[in-house]
């Protein structure tokens, strides 16, 4: 491995360019951050459920929502990351002379929303 290009598993000799794997980096990092405050947010909400106390339980309506958006942020992230995934395999497989059918681009499984 030299510079900013990483081989990657499969038939030939694919590569991934480090931009790329910059970008992979990235969303996992920004993944690992938000399964690390939904952490928090989990043990926030096992507390005041356990305290019973009216006020804390109120709390626990906001903290439940912001969980929900955080799990809905982290699987935008994966999807991305799939999509990033698919595009830099179709890329590298442009210079593929295994006979492999191309993509064209088009997936039932992309889904495209506003981070």
């Amino acid at each position: 491995m030299e510079g900013d290009t990483y081989s990657t598993l499969g038939n030939g000799t694919q590569q991934i360019d480090g931009k790329i794997l910059q970008t992979f980096q990235k969303r996992f990092v920004q993944v690992q951050n938000i399964l690390d405050q939904n952490r928090v947010l989990i043990n926030e909400i096992n507390q005041n459920h356990e305290s019973r106390v009216p006020d804390n339980l109120n709390k626990n309506v906001g903290l439940i929502k912001e969980l929900n958006s955080n799990i809905r942020r982290v699987v935008d992230l994966y999807a991305d990351l799939s999509t990033s995934f698919t595009k830099s395999n179709d890329v590298s497989s442009e210079g593929d002379s295994s006979g492999a059918v191309k993509s064209e681009g088009k997936s039932s499984h992309k889904r495209h929303r506003p981070l």
